[in-house]
């Protein structure tokens, strides 16, 4: 009997039990959005909409800043920039704006 059971796979993505050829291949990352709602891409360019206390720095980040080329991480609520004074930067999406 055991040659007939269909084996299941679980699907991080969903949560569920999934027959091996119904689960997904990669799951796909999360868009990563700014505060306006706008789609963010790697190397695109934001503005700071407030501004922002950087940790560790002794410095603020004035509203209206803008910041090149960013990377997106992981987690879509955050992404990873350069700023010409400080190297390492990550910003939360919530505080940039599209150019």
């Amino acid at each position: 009997m055991a040659g007939d059971e269909e084996s299941y796979v679980y699907d991080e993505a969903t949560g569920e039990w999934l027959p091996p050829g119904q689960a997904a291949a990669a799951p796909a990352r999360a868009e990563a959005r700014d505060a306006a709602g706008n789609v963010l891409a790697d190397g695109d360019a934001v503005t700071l909409i407030k501004d922002l206390k950087v940790k560790g720095a002794n410095q603020t980040l004035k509203q209206g800043t803008v910041i090149r080329s960013i990377r997106l991480t992981d987690d879509p609520e955050e992404i990873d920039c350069r700023h010409d004074t400080i190297k390492g930067l990550v910003l939360r999406t919530e505080f940039v704006r599209k150019r």
